[in-house]
């Protein structure tokens, strides 16, 4: 496959960039689409250019690195994370546009890479259960219904990729934010600070810049795990109740 590649350079948070061409040939189709760019990063290193800076880490689609936006989508055509993509959804003479995350809260640092901290702060105000010291518990000692083990698997799937959030016109963070509150709030064990961790986390999302949610859904449909969109609402109901209690 030959391939035009239309990529945002920035060299730094404080330096203007702008998007740039470049060519590609012998792309195979089985090729992950970072390993095509791997490809284009060794020929620009051969040719003395600086290569393309772009997040990645296990390229097994469970860590959430390797996010980038690709033809105006977040992580590409398909529902899977960048690392799972492969080069078959392309056709041969295709041209490519590769951004990066488009969201306020996460600045750009290089290139393709943006900064993603603000999830760790958010996940910081309250995304945790606190225990005491001592031996673990016998595994059956309290009972969890299957429906809501279920629930909180499926929102514990959520990589922190943040697609949700470049995939919102608003650049909101609130299917994130839900999914993290959601998944220990639904737990015995999350019980004792269900009212806190929600208003904390909320307050935490406000704090980071992170646009209003109108509910447009594209969130969900970006999402390359599946985190469904009632859990907003289910957020806002636990907001609520900490709010009147």
């Amino acid at each position: 496959m030959n391939l035009t590649l239309r990529i945002w350079r920035q060299a730094g948070p404080d330096t203007p960039g702008s998007m740039t061409t470049y060519q590609v040939s012998g792309i195979s189709p089985d090729m992950s689409f970072l390993e095509m760019l791997d490809t284009l990063n060794e020929e620009l290193i051969t040719r003395g250019d600086t290569p393309v800076a772009f997040d990645h880490d296990c390229r097994e689609g469970i860590c959430g690195a390797c996010g980038m936006v690709i033809n105006g989508r977040a992580h590409g055509p398909e529902r899977t994370t960048t690392c799972q993509l492969h080069m078959r959804h392309f056709q041969d003479g295709d041209t490519i546009d590769v951004e990066p995350w488009r969201a306020a809260a996460f600045p750009v640092v290089k290139d393709l890479v943006v900064d993603r901290s603000a999830f760790d702060r958010i996940i910081g105000a309250g995304g945790y259960i606190t225990a005491p010291t001592g031996s673990a518990p016998e595994a059956h000692a309290t009972p969890v219904p299957k429906e809501t083990a279920d629930t909180a698997f499926e929102h514990a799937e959520c990589i922190g990729c943040g697609a949700c959030v470049a995939a919102c016109p608003n650049g909101s963070a609130m299917l994130f934010t839900s999914a993290k509150v959601v998944h220990l709030n639904v737990l015995p064990q999350g019980a004792p600070e269900r009212r806190s961790r929600v208003r904390d986390m909320v307050a935490a999302m406000d704090a980071e810049g992170f646009g209003g949610c109108t509910n447009t859904g594209e969130c969900a449909t970006a999402c390359p795990k599946g985190i469904p969109l009632p859990s907003i609402a289910a957020m806002n109901r636990e907001f609520l109740r900490s709010s009147l209690g």
